[in-house]
């Protein structure tokens, strides 16, 4: 039954379809043959060769979830058919993870199949017909292909050897019979698929099962453990589902360097097959090294921690301000009012952050920490936000009342507000600084439901919020505050000179993004909105409105000139702009690093940003210290920089297969090793010496 909803589900989809535009194909599909001249009576390998436009995918004969595979829909020379597709091994499509996982192929795939000749062929024999399959990216088209290929019939067939050589790779890669026995078992929660061979025995396989049908969950985590003959895959039955007395499919095992081979098998119903469980593999260790309450627990613990981030202090000195003044008043119903208002600014702009996540998740697209301050655009209005708020730090206007209820009513719109807004800028502020504990609880859920996501960042924001929390619910603990006075606006106005720094650094992440014209144009629209603020806080009751109007252009033009410059293209040449006073730091790629690997060397890479609190700490403390780079030089360890200040896919790529949520992430390769080390957020030289000490 779920094997016809989604076949019909997938009709429907061709149905609404784009229409097949023969200009605008997202593949280019070539029917070609291993012969150049064949023999009568002879058996032939020809093959569908697709080579796809960049994001774009088919599908395997399985699609998982949803899909359709190419089939052929009018075969002029059916008679000459031996059989069907090889269908080559296949690979993961996520498409919701956790929710929606297909089965296919990118970039390029050939899908080989036996062709007969027949006997009393003579002069040519004609393939041709038309192909339909489904290719998908954020959308999915129907297109087709006509196809026709002649070839002459000779005594002695001739071999074409460039396609022979490609459509033999593509046999090559086609999964083989199991060398051993497979099991399926009723478990707990589950079934357990049990197999035995001696392919199958190393702790060090990412394996993954792709069935046939539509008896499982497709999206659903498979925990692999080891054995000394084999290994047990976890397997979630589709509800419903009754244990099946033959399951059929493709067991899929890819070692670290990245070769993939793939194992028919049609496991019997029956008991775990002995020796093959016990040491679980890394992939299964890192998926389950973490309990929810774990996780929980890192997630509290580093939103904590956000408060002690430079980018963050800035922002909880105005709450501080606030605070004091507040707790002065000794009106607690109130005190705990903008507690929780400030609580609820923090938290409810993490669930924004967690639902853009998902969101942006669910469209194939890779989310980091500190995605709002990898567009120019963001970088420039945020640095202006710290500016203004600076100036009005310094009186130079006001807010309502006050924005934080500072020499006004605690109670009134004003300052109700601004307690809100506070939280909403802390959480602006706070979610590129990913520090100790918050970059593995976010790494964790990286792939999780998304109720998961909205849990790990909704207590991200709680932790950040909670030192104030505590503060508005304890009025013990308030009495240890200082008590108000002068000194009060004396502090207020001195906590303006960390916002103007604030933005000073940020219009730096902004050079970096996008050169020195968009710097000098927000500075000047900082300066277009100092005057109109200045104007406004010189105005009077009896001001004119023409004042009003003039002042209101002004900051408008401020806001204007800095977006305007922030949206031209980048002429920036800046992978390694970060250590630009290193001359041995190198742009990282995955090809730099394979071909650093094969002479022999290691590579330390640094996965950076400039909008990166702790990476600049990194940075500055160790990275670019004299002791680590002589020490890495020494011993053959090439020092590369991943520099993630704008957005670049290859990078978010290889952040989102280390499980990372964003910067920073250090790799240290040692040499001789295949796959990196994963060091930890926090460096010190020490650290560093003793693992690179350790090659």
């Amino acid at each position: 039954m779920r094997a016809i909803l989604l076949y019909f589900l997938a009709l429907l989809g061709l149905a609404f379809a784009d229409a097949q535009d023969l200009t605008d194909r997202k593949a280019t599909v070539e029917l070609i043959a291993e012969r150049a001249a064949v023999q009568p009576g002879e058996t032939f390998f020809a093959g569908f060769d697709f080579q796809m436009i960049d994001g774009w995918h088919v599908y395997w004969r399985n699609p998982g979830d949803a899909g359709l595979p190419p089939t052929i829909e009018a075969w002029e020379s059916g008679e000459q058919l031996a059989g069907g597709f090889v269908w080559p091994t296949p690979h993961e499509l996520p498409v919701v993870p956790g929710q929606i996982m297909d089965y296919g192929f990118s970039d390029r795939v050939v899908f080989p199949f036996p062709v007969s000749v027949p006997d009393d062929a003579a002069g040519l024999i004609s393939l041709s017909g038309t192909l339909r399959y489904l290719i998908c990216d954020d959308v999915c088209i129907q297109e087709f292909a006509d196809f026709s290929l002649v070839l002459p019939v000779s005594a002695e067939p001739r071999v074409n050897e460039t396609n022979g050589a490609l459509i033999a790779n593509w046999i090559d890669k086609s999964p083989v019979p199991l060398n051993g026995d497979a099991r399926i078992s009723d478990a707990e929660g589950g079934w357990t698929l049990s197999a035995t061979s001696p392919d199958l025995t190393s702790p060090d396989l990412d394996v993954r099962f792709f069935p046939f049908g539509e008896e499982i969950v497709h999206s659903a985590v498979q925990t692999v453990s080891f054995g000394t003959d084999g290994l047990s895959l976890s397997l979630t039955p589709f509800p419903g589902e009754p244990s099946p007395a033959i399951l059929e499919g493709v067991l899929v095992a890819e070692t670290p360097s990245g070769a993939r081979r793939g194992f028919e098998i049609a496991a019997k119903s029956g008991a775990v097959l002995p020796n093959t469980s016990g040491v679980a593999s890394d992939t299964a260790k890192a998926a389950n090294s973490l309990s929810l309450f774990a996780i929980i627990g890192l997630a509290l613990v580093g939103g904590l921690i956000l408060n002690l981030m430079p980018c963050v202090l800035p922002v909880l000195a105005i709450k501080a301000v606030g605070f004091v003044n507040a707790a002065s008043s000794g009106r607690s119903d109130e005190i705990r009012q903008h507690g929780l208002l400030y609580t609820a600014g923090v938290v409810l702009s993490f669930f924004g952050i967690a639902a853009t996540f998902v969101f942006l998740r669910a469209s194939g697209e890779f989310l980091s920490i500190g995605f709002q301050l990898q567009y120019p655009i963001g970088v420039a209005l945020l640095s202006l936000l710290m500016f203004a708020i600076g100036l009005w730090l310094l009186g130079v206007f006001e807010i309502g009342t006050s924005v934080q209820g500072v020499g006004g009513g605690l109670a009134d719109r004003g300052g109700a507000s601004g307690a809100f807004f506070t939280g909403v800028l802390a959480a602006l502020v706070g979610a590129p600084c990913i520090g100790p504990f918050l970059g593995v609880a976010l790494g964790a859920v990286i792939t999780e439901p998304a109720w998961t996501v909205f849990l790990v960042f909704g207590l991200v924001g709680l932790g950040l919020a909670l030192p104030f929390l505590i503060l508005s619910f304890l009025p013990a603990l308030q009495r240890f505050l200082p008590k108000p006075g002068m000194w009060m606006e004396t502090l207020k106005q001195a906590f303006a000179f960390p916002m103007f720094l604030t933005a000073a650094w940020l219009l730096s992440v902004l050079g970096d993004q996008v050169g020195s014209t968009a710097v000098v144009w927000t500075v000047a629209g900082a300066t277009a909105i100092a005057f109109g603020t200045w104007l406004l806080g010189k105005r009077g009751e009896e001001t004119s409105a023409t004042v009003t109007i003039l002042a209101a252009g002004a900051i408008l033009l401020g806001i204007a000139l800095p977006v305007r410059a922030s949206l031209e293209p980048s002429s920036n040449e800046r992978s390694t702009t970060a250590y630009a006073q290193l001359d041995a730091a190198e742009t990282w790629s995955p090809e730099r690093v394979t071909e650093i690997m094969e002479t022999g060397k290691g590579a330390l890479v640094d996965f950076t940003a400039s909008w990166c609190a702790t990476c600049q700490l990194n940075k500055l403390t160790t990275l670019q210290t004299e002791d680590v780079q002589r020490a890495l030089s020494e011993r053959d360890i090439v020092f590369m920089v991943a520099d993630f200040t704008n957005r670049d896919e290859t990078i978010a790529a290889e952040l989102k297969k280390r499980g990372r949520p964003g910067v920073p992430m250090y790799l240290l390769y040692l040499p001789g090793e295949t796959e990196p080390k994963i060091l930890p957020q926090i460096l010190t030289k020490d650290l560093i010496l003793d693992q690179i000490g350790a090659a």
